[in-house]
C-alpha cells in the first residue's frame, strides 16, 4: 500500500473483493447509458458505484462526440489564465463540477496543466501558460474548485506533453532541472490542492512511456509529493500491463484497443491506416485485462500493487462521498449539480471579458455608442466556442459577434468578406482528412463588399482567427486563409481598424502597424458576442494580460527541428529553462507583445515597492507597492512580480514570482500586496534539491515581462 492513508472503508472492500472484482477497478469498460467519456463499473454487492469520467476542461462534454449533451461553454483554458485571477479559476472549477454532477459524473477530465513551449502546438487553447508560476496558481484554484464541489479533478498530461505532432511516439528529452523548474510545477500545485487524480500523457519522456515513469509516477508524485488519488492513462495510450502497473499507473481508460472499440471503417481509411504519431495505433490499449491478470499471476507484478491501485480508485470515490451511501447510476438527488444556470452563463461571460488582452490601442477604444461600425470577418456569425477535439463543448445558447453587435446598434454593417474558416477537429485527424480547403478567387466580390463597408465606416471592428485541435499542430503562426489580406485591405480602405484575433495561442500580425488597436480574445466560448461588445464598447475593462509571448514564428527557441517537431523521435528540449519570456530576456530580442502584456483604458503610476516582512527572503515573504489610478475612469490592473536572480549564468534573467489582478478606481491608490514562495529564490540542484544562492536579488514590480516600473532589492545571507 506504499505506506498510505487508507481509511476503515476502503480497508474493508479491499479485504471483501476478489481479484476479479479489483481488475475490474482498475480498467475501463463500456458506459451501459453511454454519456460519459470513461466509465468504471462498480460493484453491486458491495454497494460501490459506478464512476463516470467526463472531458473537460472549458465545459463538460458528455454524450460522446456524435451526440454530445449541451453544457455550459467556457472560453478556452489559455484565456482563463490571461486573466491572472485564481478566484476566477476557482469559480470555473466549481462551475465545472457542479455541471459534470447534473450530467451524472463524478470526474472532471482537468484542467490541462502542460506548459505552452510550442507556439505552434495544437492544444495550446486547452493550457494555461509558458509560465509555470502562473500555470500553477491557476491550475490549483481549478482544482480547489472542482474538487470543493465533489467532483474528481484530473490535471493532465503528466508530463512534457508539448506537442501534438507524433505526440504517441514522441520522447521528450528533457533534464531533471528543467522538469522541475518549468514542466512539474503546476501539477505539484495540483495535488497540493487536492487533486484525485492526475492523467498521464501519450508522449515518453527519456525514453520512457508516460504511463510506465516510475521515476516521475512513483518517485515524485506519489512518494515525493504525497499523492494520495489515481493515475489515470490518456485514452488508449498503454502498451505494456507489468510496466505501466510497476511504473504506477492505476486505471486504464477506456479499457479497451482502438481496435475493439471502434473496429473497423467501412471504405477507406481503416484503422491500420492510421498514423501512429497524432493518434494511438489500433492496437493500442486494453492491457489492464487479460495481460494484467496473467502479470499477476506470474509474479510480474505483486499483488500488493494491485490492491494499490484499487485503495487509490476508492480512496478518490470516497472523497468525493461516493462510497458508504450507495446511491442509484441515473438519480443522485444529493449530487444533482446545477448547469446552465444564470450564474454560470454570467461567469463564462465575465472570464471571457476578463480574459480579453488589448495589445495596441491608438485611441479608438473603447467605441462611442454612436459610432458607426462595419463589423468584418469570415466568422462573425458563429462563436467561437473552442479548438477542435475531446474539450469541445456544445452550449445551450451562444451569442455570436453580429447578434450582440446588431442588438447594440442596430445600423452596424456585417460583412464575412471571406468565406467562413472552419473549424479543425480530433477526427479529421483520426480520419487522415485534417487539410484546409483552399479558397477561390471567385470569392474575391465578398472581399470587395468588406473593404466598400469600411469606406463607408468610422470604424471597422475586423474578426479573425486560426483554427486549432488536439491531434495536430498548426503548421505556422498565420491566419489561415487570406485573413491577413482582408485586415490589410480594411486597413488601407482609409477608416480606423480595430482587429479582433480569436486564437489558441499566439499568431503573427504582420498588419500591426496599419491598425489602430488589436485585441487578442481567444477562444472565448459561448458568450463571444456579448464579452467583446462590452470591451470594445468600454462597459468593462480588458483586464487581460498575454500569458504567452507573442513572437514572429522563427523567434521562438522551438524553432530549431531537433528541439520540434523532433529528430528520430525524440524532441530535445535543449533550451532548458529558456521558454517564452525567458528565452526573449536571455537573448535580449525583442517579442512583438512580452509575457504580461496588455493595454488598458485607465492608466496607473506605480509607488516604491517594500518588503513586508523585512529584507530577508523566505517562505511567506511579501512584496507590497502602491498602485494608483491616475484616469478618470476606474480600471483593472494585473501588478506582476518578477526575481533576478544574483547571477544568471545558468538561470533565467527574471522569472515571475507573484502577481494580483487588481480594480482601481479613478484617482483611487490602493496597496497591492503580492505573497512570494520561497520558490521564487530557488533553483533545481541534482544533489541538493532546491536551494537557494547566497546573494542580492532584485525583485521588479511591473505590468509586463517587457515593462518594470519600480524595483527593490533582496539580500539573502550564505
Amino acid at each position: 500500500m506504499d505506506g498510505r492513508r487508507t481509511s476503515e472503508t476502503v480497508e474493508s472492500l479491499l479485504d471483501d473483493l476478489t481479484r476479479e472484482e479489483k481488475l475490474d477497478l482498475v480498467r475501463g469498460a463500456p458506459d451501459p447509458e453511454g454519456t460519459s467519456t470513461g466509465y468504471l463499473p462498480g460493484v453491486p454487492r458491495l454497494d460501490v458505484p459506478p464512476l463516470r469520467l467526463v472531458d473537460g476542461p472549458m465545459g463538460i462534454r458528455a454524450g460522446g462526440f456524435e451526440d454530445p449533451l449541451a453544457a455550459t461553454a467556457f472560453p478556452a483554458s489559455i484565456s482563463l489564465a490571461a486573466t491572472f485571477d485564481p478566484e476566477l479559476a476557482r469559480e470555473q472549477g466549481a462551475a465545472m463540477a457542479r455541471e459534470a454532477k447534473a450530467r451524472g459524473q463524478d470526474a472532471v477530465l482537468g484542467p490541462g496543466v502542460n506548459l505552452i513551449r510550442v507556439p505552434q502546438g495544437g492544444r495550446n487553447f486547452e493550457y494555461l501558460s509558458e509560465e509555470p508560476t502562473l500555470s500553477a496558481a491557476q491550475a490549483g484554484a481549478v482544482v480547489r474548485g472542482i474538487q470543493g464541489e465533489d467532483a474528481i479533478a484530473t490535471p493532465k498530461h503528466y508530463v512534457a506533453n508539448s506537442q501534438e505532432t507524433d505526440r504517441v511516439t514522441v520522447s521528450s528529452e528533457v533534464d531533471e532541472r528543467t522538469l522541475r523548474e518549468l514542466y512539474l510545477p503546476a501539477f505539484r500545485a495540483a495535488v497540493d490542492a487536492g487533486a484525485g487524480s492526475v492523467m498521464t500523457a501519450y508522449n515518453r519522456i527519456n525514453g520512457i512511456d508516460a504511463n510506465d515513469h516510475a521515476h516521475l509516477i512513483r518517485d515524485v508524485l506519489k512518494e515525493e509529493w504525497g499523492f494520495q488519488g489515481y493515475t489515470v492513462s490518456d485514452w488508449f495510450a498503454t502498451r505494456d500491463a507489468a510496466s505501466a502497473a510497476n511504473g504506477g499507473l492505476d486505471l486504464e481508460m477506456p479499457g479497451t484497443s482502438v481496435r475493439e472499440a471502434f473496429g473497423e471503417y467501412e471504405g477507406e481509411p481503416d484503422l491500420d491506416a492510421i498514423d501512429p504519431g497524432g493518434m494511438p495505433g489500433p492496437d493500442q490499449g486494453g492491457v489492464f485485462g487479460a495481460d494484467l491478470a496473467v502479470a499477476i499471476e506470474e509474479g510480474e507484478v505483486p499483488l500488493e500493487r494491485l490492491d494499490d491501485m484499487v485503495a487509490r480508485v476508492l480512496r478518490a470515490m470516497e472523497e468525493i462521498g461516493l462510497l458508504g451511501d450507495p446511491r442509484p447510476t441515473t438519480e443522485r438527488p444529493d449530487r444533482e449539480g446545477a448547469i446552465d444556470t444564470d450564474d454560470h452563463r454570467a461567469l463564462a461571460e465575465r472570464i471571457a471579458v476578463r480574459g480579453t488582452v488589448l495589445l495596441e490601442n491608438d485611441g479608438v477604444l473603447p467605441l462611442a455608442d454612436d459610432v458607426d461600425v462595419a463589423l468584418i470577418g469570415p466568422n462573425v456569425d458563429s462563436a467561437t466556442l473552442g479548438g477542435g477535439g475531446s474539450s469541445a463543448v456544445t452550449p445551450f445558447l451562444e451569442r455570436s459577434p453580429a447578434t450582440a453587435f446588431s442588438d447594440r446598434e442596430p445600423s452596424v454593417t456585417v460583412e464575412e468578406g471571406l468565406p467562413p474558416v472552419e473549424g479543425a477537429d480530433l477526427f479529421d485527424v483520426f480520419d487522415g482528412d485534417g487539410e484546409e480547403e483552399e479558397e477561390s478567387d471567385g470569392r474575391e466580390p465578398k472581399m470587395d463588399d468588406a473593404v466598400a463597408a469600411a469606406e463607408r465606416a468610422e470604424v471597422a471592428v475586423v474578426v479573425v482567427g486560426d483554427t486549432t485541435t488536439e491531434g495536430r499542430d498548426r503548421e505556422d503562426l498565420r491566419l489561415p486563409g487570406r485573413q491577413d489580406e482582408l485586415v490589410s485591405r480594411v486597413a488601407d480602405a482609409g477608416g480606423r481598424t480595430v482587429v479582433v484575433v480569436n486564437s489558441g495561442g499566439p499568431v503573427e500580425v504582420p498588419w500591426r502597424e496599419k491598425v489602430d488597436a488589436i485585441a487578442a480574445a481567444w477562444y472565448p466560448g459561448q458568450a463571444d458576442g456579448a464579452a467583446l461588445t462590452a470591451v470594445l464598447y468600454g462597459d468593462e475593462e480588458p483586464g487581460g494580460r498575454l500569458p504567452v509571448t507573442f513572437a514572429p514564428e522563427g523567434e521562438y527557441p522551438t524553432s530549431d527541428e531537433r528541439q520540434y517537431p523532433g529528430v528520430d523521435g525524440e524532441a530535445h528540449y535543449g533550451e532548458g529553462l529558456f521558454v517564452g519570456y525567458r528565452h526573449f530576456d536571455a537573448a535580449d530580442a525583442e517579442a512583438t507583445y512580452p509575457f504580461g502584456h496588455g493595454e488598458s483604458y485607465a492608466e496607473f503610476a506605480y509607488g516604491e515597492p517594500e518588503l513586508v516582512e523585512g529584507d530577508r527572503a523566505g517562505p511567506g515573504v511579501a512584496v507590497r507597492v502602491p498602485v494608483e489610478n491616475v484616469a478618470d475612469r476606474p480600471g483593472r490592473e494585473v501588478v506582476q512580480v518578477y526575481v533576478r536572480p544574483p547571477r544568471n549564468d545558468d538561470r533565467p534573467v527574471r522569472e515571475l514570482a507573484g502577481f494580483a489582478s487588481v480594480e482601481i478606481g479613478a484617482g483611487e491608490e490602493r496597496a497591492v500586496e503580492m505573497g512570494l514562495e520561497g520558490r521564487a529564490f530557488s533553483r533545481w540542484d541534482g544533489e541538493e534539491g532546491w536551494t537557494v544562492d547566497p546573494g542580492t536579488y532584485t525583485v521588479e514590480v511591473g505590468r509586463s515581462s517587457g515593462d518594470l516600473r519600480t524595483t527593490v532589492a533582496v539580500e539573502i545571507e550564505p
